[in-house]
């Protein structure tokens, strides 16, 4: 077993599973990884992964009632809302200006995408406003593409225990997991949204660690 899935069994033990992307009508759904099941779904979680860039998960809930209650995640009726409309929806989110543009610069590629035309990485990452970890988080979550998403808490917690350095960017440590673990839609999942709950629990605030991973910090070299 490599050290990253030490990791992630040792996450999964503790947390047990995380049911994420949540999803306004279902929640948290835990061990079913079938959702998306529409294209409503879909739509809702690519718009959730912009929402939520610089804000917390309940600031994005209270925006995504307020685009359920005008219909936003039908494609038509999002096509037709205004900019300042738009902005006033998804205002509990912060930042609401650049992300109704940002939002409105997605669903201008959306709109060309079918189900024989899956969005690329690449495709996502030329939009305005839609960075590496937006991206991977609206494939591996929106449609189930095997892309591990990286966020701080992962760094921190890479970091402390001594398997990577400070000066790690994104991409080296996506490369990191996508060798070490099976290219696994559920698997990418759950250690993902694992990864965030206890970066929350360890590593929202400095001096980072005291966290039980610290234990078995030998098994997990640079």
């Amino acid at each position: 077993m490599t050290p990253l899935l030490q990791i992630y069994q040792s996450l999964f033990d503790y947390y047990g599973p995380q049911g994420w992307w949540p999803i306004h009508q279902e929640g948290y759904h835990h061990l079913n990884y079938r959702i998306p099941r529409n294209s409503k779904e879909r739509l809702e979680i690519c718009f959730g992964a912009i929402l939520t860039q610089n804000t917390n998960w309940k600031n994005v809930e209270k925006a995504i009632l307020n685009m359920f209650k005008l219909n936003l995640f039908d494609t038509d009726t999002f096509d037709k809302i205004s900019l300042k409309n738009l902005e006033s929806a998804i205002k509990p989110s912060g930042y609401f200006v650049q992300k109704a543009k940002k939002l409105k610069a997605f669903f201008d590629y959306y709109k060309t995408l079918n189900e024989c035309n899956l969005p690329t990485r690449e495709g996502l990452l030329a939009i305005w406003g839609i960075g590496p970890e937006t991206a991977d988080s609206i494939l591996l979550y929106a449609y189930q593409t095997p892309q591990f998403v990286v966020d701080s808490y992962t760094k921190r917690l890479l970091t402390n225990l001594n398997m990577i350095s400070e000066k790690s960017n994104y991409q080296q440590i996506k490369q990191l997991f996508e060798t070490q673990i099976p290219s696994n839609v559920p698997l990418y999942q759950e250690f993902h949204a694992l990864l965030v709950a206890h970066g929350k629990n360890f590593y929202s605030k400095k001096p980072y660690g005291g966290c039980f991973l610290e234990i078995h910090q030998q098994d997990f070299p640079q």
